[in-house]
């Protein structure tokens, strides 16, 4: 199915239990209506939380690509996140850089992107998945 017609509102979320330890991405799709159109959670092995939520981001970018979205707006709770893709806060790790270049690329698929950081209790979802991701992974 294929969303191209669609404004997309994308929740994401990396969690590390650990910092670093076991970690797992979660990501939302939700249409206009906040209909979920998507979702799904991925456990990414020993990371950090911070690579943890820049994965998240990425899958959910490719994914947003894959399924040939032309408008998204990314929803995180990590604030350093958000305000390094902005642009308002500098990218120190070089681990990191590596990671925001590739989100840089992502983003020039889209004909509009934009990216905002929104408190803990509006990302429960996708917090969910992320946490979910792990637990399957530590049984």
């Amino acid at each position: 199915m294929s969303y191209e017609d669609e404004f997309v509102s994308l929740f994401i979320d990396g969690a590390s239990r650990g910092n670093p330890g076991p970690a797992g991405i979660g990501v939302v799709f939700r249409n206009g209506t906040n209909h979920t159109l998507k979702e799904f959670g991925k456990f990414i092995g020993e990371t950090t939380n911070n690579v943890a939520e820049y994965t998240a981001l990425i899958y959910g970018l490719q994914e947003a690509l894959i399924q040939k979205v032309k408008r998204v707006t990314v929803y995180t709770d990590s604030e350093l996140l958000a305000r390094q893709i902005q642009g308002k806060y500098k990218v120190k790790e070089p681990h990191l850089k590596v990671l925001r270049d590739q989100v840089r690329y992502l983003i020039q698929g889209f004909n509009r992107f934009g990216i905002h950081h929104l408190p803990r209790r509006e990302n429960r979802q996708a917090d969910k998945l992320a946490n979910q991701a792990i637990d399957a992974m530590q049984l």
